[in-house]
């Protein structure tokens, strides 16, 4: 597994004034240990701390956090990089197949362009994005009289990085103390599974984490949520048939008595068409805001990568009522729906943090957009 987190540098710490005169006055006031400073959390197993609501410590601990980065490529190991390359390239395989086969030996002609058509909306690229797609092939083939096969895959392949780089954007942490993370999405897109890969990832770079578990009513999600807290060491705030809207505030009041830096707070999966549901998750939202003013920092939404145009759906939806900060997609190994990125794109631009290859730790990955056009057209 390769880094892909930075920590921009901050100035040395200054010497806290004390509020009351120290009992001995020649003894120099104890400078404020700095964030960098403090030894990541332990990942190795233990017990999982559930955590009954309202049992926070009563003492706040505020942290100054120097602002941390989720970038997509810090010189990573050259081996991690090609293994997840080569699980990347292998996953899209099936999209590709109708996409690179075209070009093999083609003539440059109407033929072609409807071929890359039929191919383009197999994937799930939409009717927007492949539209936009082939009338500016046309335009740059013609501008630069490019005569071969090749000279349009690459044409090609660089409209569509221009497509898709928009959704590549920095998840930044650190801006806030707690950070709160809203996590949603339909019934098994993944959610809590993502939530425990996130939170080793974060645990490995400094970042202490609380996880909430939101679905109250579906035992196993709680379950499922305690087996990732027990697995990465982490504190899992949980309460079997409640209100998530409770178990959502109380993590966040329960964060900041701890001087925890991130709380991802899992939701219950809904249909977008289950409009009492969506209703649950806009008042989700509303009392995170009142434990914490300018909470939730980010709302996430996840996204089975084999739905194809339905998740272009969830998108809207899901944006629509609750103004989504972010995307991850998962179970893109093995999809024949890879286009629905470019759907995404052209539709509704919502920045793709993350993507899913497989069921390993390592495979969510920050989302690079030539990376991902590449595995596509290789």
């Amino acid at each position: 597994m390769f880094s892909f987190f930075k920590r921009k540098p901050k100035p040395e710490a200054q010497p806290e004034v004390p509020l009351t005169q120290p009992a001995a006055p020649e003894a120099p006031a104890a400078p404020v240990p700095s964030p960098a400073a403090v030894a990541p959390v332990a990942v190795a197993p233990a017990a999982v701390d559930v955590v009954p609501l309202s049992a926070a410590q009563p003492e706040v601990v505020v942290i100054e956090e120097a602002e941390v980065e989720i970038v997509s490529a810090p010189a990573p190991a050259p081996e991690a990089k090609r293994s997840w390359l080569t699980r990347l390239k292998s996953g899209l395989s099936k999209t590709s197949s109708n996409l690179t086969t075209l070009f093999v030996g083609a003539r440059i002609d109407d033929d072609l362009y409807e071929e890359l058509e039929s191919a383009l909306l197999v994937s799930d690229a939409g009717v927007d994005a492949t539209q936009w797609l082939l009338a500016e092939l046309k335009k740059k083939v013609k501008a630069e009289r490019l005569t071969e096969a090749a000279q349009v895959r690459t044409a090609l392949r660089d409209l569509l990085i221009e497509l898709l780089r928009p959704l590549q954007r920095p998840l930044v942490l650190g801006r806030e103390q707690p950070l709160v993370m809203m996590i949603a999405g339909v019934n098994g897109a993944g959610k809590t599974t993502t939530i425990g890969k996130l939170a080793l990832h974060l645990q490995a770079h400094e970042q202490s984490v609380l996880l909430a578990a939101g679905d109250t009513f579906r035992a196993a999600a709680r379950e499922q949520l305690a087996v990732w807290g027990e697995r990465n060491n982490v504190s899992v705030i949980a309460q079997e048939s409640g209100d998530p809207a409770a178990v959502a505030f109380d993590a966040v009041h329960s964060a900041q008595a701890r001087g925890t830096n991130v709380v991802m707070i899992d939701t219950a999966g809904r249909l977008p068409t289950q409009l009492h549901l969506m209703d649950e998750l806009k008042k989700i939202k509303r009392v995170i805001g009142k434990g914490m003013a300018s909470a939730p920092h980010e709302i996430l939404l996840v996204i089975d990568g084999n739905t194809g145009q339905n998740a272009l759906a969830q998108v809207k939806a899901f944006d629509d009522a609750l103004g989504l900060t972010g995307l991850v997609v998962t179970k893109l190994d093995g999809t024949a729906k890879g286009g629905i990125l470019a759907a995404i794109a052209k539709t509704r631009p919502v920045p793709l943090y993350f993507i899913g290859v497989g069921e390993q730790i390592e495979d969510l990955q920050p989302f690079d957009a030539t990376e991902f056009v590449d595995a596509l057209l290789s």
